[in-house]
């Protein structure tokens, strides 16, 4: 959470999509309309209005620009050129590559899914040997040493490769990828650099023993995976198969990051459905059947991968992994049968996990903000903040142990207890022979092996009550803490430990009343806290059910679910919601704010306007690409070409650049569609890939070429997404966001005026624009 900031800079470099919406600097505004025209002088359409609002990242370092993604077909004249003159072989290639770079993404993110667990587990697995061998030498201070010493080791490399090597490989991703879904193109959140150290970074963390999970990251690292097949070829790597070319579009990016997603989480937790669900619910803003199927397909992948591979590792080929199945936390040993007072007691879990859940959101986001102030003095402090962190959870799971009491060994285990020369349930720690101390068999593991030990149905008093609420009180609060640092962390993992440990704890309490096992106890109050903080209800319901195998507890859970979500979301959004606007990611939600409905679309739109003629001199054109970042301009038919001024459509920044590169020129103005035509082909002005595209600095245009014409027809779109200057804002807004758009042409109602009075953008809707410019506006939910 630590990286380079994303946000929306209303500062010199400031990056907005729009040429009739979008605002100028004060500087840029009297520079904005063309007087030099031939024919007649373009007077601004709107009044001048210069935004001066900000959505300025909290958390991080560096301001960075945003740009939205063009999820619209610009249906210009050389795409329907390139349609009409496609032949079926080459639409069969497309739909054949589609499934292919599906399946090669399920197979990618199943293998980094499992080299990751590989490499957790031999990694701790070998530092909790280590340490306990030298507690049973009863070297306690070279035990604390070791376990310590490597801990720190093993955080320093992650923060070192999220400080200096990619800073947006910090934290979770979910967030990232989420808004990625939602549109907005923020800087380096997919890059192979972001890859590698999400890899690598979220090894070492979880190995360093942090309180935080993979999970979360395995979504970024599935979007990475599935973002880099998605480039469409590198000229860079001498990578150009012609194939690929079909992919040099954010429409098809957009459906491939949705199905590395959606695997990220089926590998994390084995959980293909709920893998689907999951970008279903939460990650993806835009859904059709179509890529339901491929997101499928996918996780199907994923899931016959891991399962080879792990029938591979119950061999004992892969060290000390490979005991566990694809079942997680297998827990379906005890048969859920309750009663009304057990109903009651599930009701209370649920209600306390959305009050613990919306008060963990508070406490991230107001540690989220104490360290933005120290993550943005530089890469050193960011590591020296991983270093205090990883020294104090050391302390925490080695110290703490020390104040439970020593309980004796239960009989009839299949199982050593206490375990000795391995990694086990019962860890004996500084106890005599035949006990174990149930507070370290918790700190002193791994985090699944402490999920699944808080998830057991063997044995009801196999933790005792001051040992679960010293270990649900740590979870909590070392949990908050972590995430933030400069580590890839995720939040799933901490969540569930707090959780569980609660919901056993209740199961203890309540034991004398509920009927239920302590173990479903524990896994339901992990239901109810994930609930609380993440506000997902059906991928969550399905995720917890694939994890445990446990299909009887599906009433349950979903009670759970519903009255913890309702609970917390009364006090606060969800965990990653919040995270998405600490960061300054202008995310378009679901549903349109109240206040909207007061509002029309004309009301929002910023000026001055800048529109083009559809033959235009080219020094106006470079002038306003020079002068301002807008990314979309109106274009205008105008006399001799039309009889009166009307919309001929939008045209992008990105490909004007690409004709002006050209120089096809005329030195008058005059109509060259066909040469055009005959000259380009769509794929000439496709999007690159990882932002390599050309710039306005890259242009070689003489005085002389300033003066002569360009015919911007065929790369006009000519069908842009259109709306009545008195619609209004809430319905204007639904219709972006659910159709995907970056420019939104606002038409006048009344005719005799020009034909455009502005272009809605995503920032036109954000509540800090909004609300700027009608601060009298209540923005009270229910206003």
């Amino acid at each position: 959470m630590d990286e380079n900031s994303f946000n929306f800079n209303h500062g010199n470099d400031i990056e907005h999509d729009g040429g009739g919406g979008a605002f100028l600097e004060r500087k840029e505004s009297n520079t904005s309309t063309y007087s030099d025209r031939e024919g007649a002088v373009r007077e601004p359409l709107l009044k001048s209005r210069v935004n001066t609002t900000s959505q300025i990242a909290i958390v991080g370092a560096n301001v960075c620009p945003i740009e939205s993604l063009d999820y619209e077909i610009a249906e210009n004249e050389l795409f329907k050129q390139d349609w009409r003159s496609r032949k079926r072989v080459e639409i069969f290639q497309y739909v054949i590559l589609k499934w292919a770079l599906a399946l090669l993404i399920g197979l990618s993110t199943a293998l980094v899914g499992f080299f990751n667990n590989l490499a957790v587990e031999n990694i701790a697995g070998f530092k909790l040997l280590l340490t306990s061998n030298l507690m049973l030498a009863d070297k306690h201070y070279q035990a604390f040493a070791a376990f310590a010493g490597l801990n720190m080791f093993l955080a320093i490399c992650a923060a070192v490769l999220c400080a200096l090597v990619a800073p947006a490989a910090a934290g979770s991703g979910i967030p990232e990828v989420k808004a990625y879904l939602n549109g907005v193109d923020a800087h380096s959140i997919l890059a192979p650099s972001t890859l590698l150290v999400k890899i690598f970074g979220s090894i070492f963390g979880v190995a360093a023993g942090f309180v935080v999970g993979k999970e979360g990251p395995m979504v970024h690292t599935g979007a990475c995976i599935a973002n880099l097949l998605g480039q469409g070829g590198s000229r860079k790597y001498h990578l150009t198969w012609k194939w690929l070319r079909y992919f040099k579009n954010d429409r098809d990016r957009r459906d491939l990051i949705t199905c590395g997603a959606a695997a990220g989480v089926a590998v994390a937790f084995r959980a293909p459905v709920g893998g689907v669900l999951f970008a279903l619910e939460e990650a993806a803003s835009w859904w059709r059947s179509a890529l339901l199927w491929r997101t499928f397909f996918t996780t199907a992948v994923v899931a016959m991968v891991l399962r080879s591979l792990i029938q591979f590792c119950k061999s004992g080929n892969c060290g000390l992994f490979g005991q566990g199945g694809l079942i997680m936390f297998d827990v379906n040993s005890a048969i859920p049968s309750y009663n009304t007072t057990d109903l009651l007691a599930i009701m209370l879990i649920g209600v306390l996990g959305g009050i613990f859940g919306s008060l963990y959101n508070y406490l991230v986001d107001k540690v989220l903000r104490t360290y933005s102030i120290i993550n943005e003095r530089g890469p050193a402090l960011k590591i020296l903040l991983v270093v205090v962190i990883s020294l104090l959870t050391s302390c925490c799971a080695y110290g703490l142990p020390w104040f439970a009491a020593c309980t004796p060994c239960p009989t009839g285990l299949d199982v050593q207890c206490p375990t000795i020369g391995r990694s086990g349930n019962y860890k004996s720690f500084q106890c005599q022979e035949g006990h174990y101390n149930d507070l370290a068999s918790l700190f002193l593991n791994t985090n699944d092996d402490a999920i699944r030990n808080l998830f057991s149905s063997r044995n009801k008093s196999e933790f005792h009550i001051s040992s679960l609420f010293i270990f649900f009180t740590a979870m909590y609060f070392l949990g908050v803490i972590t995430y933030g640092i400069a580590i890839p962390s995720g939040l799933f993992i901490p969540v569930i430990l707090a959780g569980a440990s609660y919901g056993r704890l209740l199961g203890r309490l309540l034991g004398s009343f509920a009927s239920l096992d302590v173990g479903l106890f524990g896994l339901l109050g992990a239901a109810s806290f994930l609930g609380g903080t993440m506000r997902m209800t059906v991928s969550l319901c399905v995720i917890l059910l694939e994890l445990t195998n446990d299909l009887l507890m599906l009433p349950l859970m979903m009670l759970v679910l519903l009255i913890s979500k309702t609970v917390a979301d009364s006090f606060n959004k969800g965990v990653y919601d919040q995270i998405v606007k600490m960061k300054g990611l202008p995310y378009m939600e679901a549903h349109a704010e109240p206040y909207m409905r007061q509002l029309v679309a004309g009301d929002v739109c910023s000026g001055p306007l800048i529109a083009f003629s559809s033959v235009e001199k080219v020094g106006n054109i470079l002038h306003a690409l020079r002068m301002t970042r807008h990314n979309g301009f109106p274009v205008i038919d105008e006399p001799p070409f039309t009889d009166a001024p009307e919309l001929c459509g939008l045209v992008l920044r990105s490909h004007l650049l690409v004709l002006l590169n050209a120089k096809k020129f005329t030195k008058n103005r005059v109509l060259i569609r066909s040469e055009l035509l005959r000259m380009f082909h769509a794929f000439d002005f496709a999007k690159p890939g990882s932002g390599k595209g050309l710039k306005v600095e890259d242009l070689d245009i003489n005085e002389e070429e300033m003066e002569m014409y360009v015919d911007l027809h065929p790369i006009t779109n000519t069908s842009p997404y259109t709306v009545i200057e008195t619609m209004s804002l809430a319905k204007a807004a639904v219709l972006f966001r659910e159709l995907g758009l970056r420019h939104l042409c606002v038409v006048p109602k009344t005719p005799g005026r020009p034909p455009i009075v502005g272009i809605l953008t995503r920032h036109d809707f954000m509540p800090e624009h909004v609300l700027g410019l009608y601060p009298h506006i209540v923005s009270h939910k229910y206003a």
